[in-house]
């Protein structure tokens, strides 16, 4: 069986939150990412998506020098390197989540993305279900 720790991106740039959101979103252009970790000494304290910038930054007229922290997801949901793939699928799909943070002893080692599922779906075929399931506007769903 497959677990995180086989898939994950375990090389995962990060931001503090002495971090300001024109610094995120540079470094989220340099990198062609959508998110980016905040952490501090590798404790993972939220999550910075290039929505979070646009509905909590653009669209309440925060300045660019706004500090990460006031437009950051907090309330994270994370896993362990050694969940199976499938499981984290399954969660995934659940809680309509693009990127899953990866922590042990409350540090972040790694990051799933829904483009790593896609590129190592099971046998059950969880991750391509979680994909989809994500994928697809919230009214077609079942």
């Amino acid at each position: 069986m497959k677990t995180l720790k086989d898939i994950m991106t375990s090389n995962v740039d990060t931001c503090t939150p002495q971090d300001n959101v024109y610094e995120v979103a540079v470094k989220m252009k340099e990198l062609n990412v959508g998110a980016i970790p905040i952490c501090e000494n590798q404790h993972l304290l939220g999550m910075i998506t290039d929505r979070d910038i646009v509905i909590r930054g653009v669209a309440e007229k925060k300045e660019n020098s706004a500090q990460v922290t006031d437009v950051m997801s907090e309330h994270l949901l994370t896993a362990e390197p050694n969940m199976s793939v499938d499981d984290a699928a399954k969660m995934m799909a659940e809680k309509q989540i693009r990127r899953l943070p990866i922590v042990e002893n409350s540090r972040l080692v790694g990051i799933v993305s829904l483009g790593d599922l896609a590129v190592h779906t099971s046998t059950e075929d969880d991750a391509a279900f979680a994909l989809s399931e994500i994928s697809e506007r919230p009214e077609v769903h079942h």
